[in-house]
């Protein structure tokens, strides 16, 4: 990756951060800066460095610097509630996307998915580009309906809620670069098990939004609960099956992240149904969860995909995790409450980022990277079912 683009993503993550700590300084009722904190992150940052690693090129193409540029121009307009334009920016952005995926797998309608032969990095992969135009599509009417239309409301879909879909995206391709990086399997078992992770996260993730909006209680905590048996599922694969390279450690850290993650939105959801839902228990517990969602477990598999050719690396440095989980979980917190732990935060995410976009070290030598064929593996194509 250039030092440009690495520049350009280092700009962008922190500006996304800081803006969610700008309720200190403009109220909420003025500019809600929170939206521009979901958009820089998650589609900015993380749809940019989907199409760049879908691509597999050393530099951003020039569909890739589109989708920045048009990405960019999406989230200041909905930031600035311009609803027009951004009813029609994300259908440009979705074409883009889509062009993206048909190029990579061969396929206007994904096949391939639904083929049990097809290697789970490559279906994690997949899903990743076809929500993100999935979403980027439904963008206009869910806009149109809201702002314009109002056929019909619910209490629970609001505008901000639909856009920080967009960050499921970034945890769909982290889980391919995770899959990718595993051994492959020797029993049947092994796959079986892989597959139903690749359901389970997919169609539960899904279902687990419709419960929300419906406000069924039970249902959530059993799905939120079978999607917690999942991630621990993974994290016992990856770390029994992981291959033993410089990112392994990093992406458990991020695994960890995800355990915790799914944690506080089950403890959201208890809370939420139960008599001590109040403003200064569910509120920093709603932040906890996630800044530990966004910085911890999507950050993680975005500097991976960021960097997946510039291996060895220092990644798995004690130092360097013990400053993200510290940055994660203590200071981005404290941050959203407390304006001088809000600084903390910010200088510290970003010197962060600057070790992990830009430090070249070579810290062990029998650690061989992982190459750019094992990332991104040939696989024949899949009939469909």
């Amino acid at each position: 990756m250039s030092w440009k683009l690495k520049t350009i993503l280092l700009v962008m993550m922190t500006t996304a951060l800081a803006c969610g700590f700008l309720h200190h300084l403009v109220p909420p009722a003025t500019l809600n800066f929170e939206r521009l904190h979901i958009f820089l992150f998650n589609l900015c940052s993380g749809g940019t460095l989907l199409i760049y690693f879908t691509e597999g090129g050393t530099t951003l193409s020039r569909r890739g610097m589109l989708f920045l540029v048009l990405a960019i121009a999406f989230a200041l307009c909905a930031f600035l509630h311009w609803y027009v334009p951004a009813m029609l920016i994300p259908l440009a952005l979705a074409h883009l996307v889509e062009a993206v995926r048909i190029d990579h797998f061969g396929s206007r309608f994904p096949h391939a998915l639904f083929a049990f032969r097809e290697p789970v990095p490559r279906k994690f992969h997949q899903a990743a580009l076809l929500c993100l135009s999935l979403g980027l599509t439904f963008s206009c009417p869910v806009i149109l309906n809201s702002v314009y239309l109002q056929w019909f409301t619910l209490e629970k879909l609001r505008l901000d809620t639909f856009f920080l879909g967009f960050s499921f995206p970034i945890s769909l391709i982290s889980m391919s670069v995770i899959f990718s990086l595993m051994k492959q399997e020797s029993i049947r078992l092994t796959a079986v098990l892989k597959e139903a992770a690749f359901w389970i996260i997919n169609l539960g993730v899904i279902v687990f939004f419709l419960f929300i909006l419906a406000g069924l209680f039970a249902s959530q905590v059993a799905i939120a609960s079978l999607l917690f048996a999942t991630v621990t599922l993974i994290f016992f694969l990856y770390w029994h099956e992981g291959i033993q390279l410089q990112q392994k450690a990093f992406l458990t850290s991020g695994i960890l992240f995800l355990l915790i993650t799914s944690i506080t939105g089950i403890a959201y959801i208890l809370l939420s149904f139960s008599s001590y839902y109040t403003p200064e228990i569910s509120h920093p517990l709603l932040r906890l969860h996630a800044f530990t969602a966004l910085y911890g477990w999507n950050l993680s598999g975005l500097v991976v995909i960021s960097r997946h050719g510039d291996f060895p690396l220092q990644l798995h440095s004690s130092k360097i995790i013990l400053l993200h989980w510290l940055t994660v979980l203590l200071l981005c917190p404290l941050g959203y409450f407390l304006p001088v732990f809000a600084v903390l935060a910010v200088v510290a995410y970003t010197g962060l980022l600057i070790l992990m976009f830009f430090n070249q070290s070579t810290v062990d030598k029998e650690l061989t990277a992982v190459q750019d064929a094992s990332l991104h593996p040939v696989a024949p194509p899949a009939e469909p079912l």
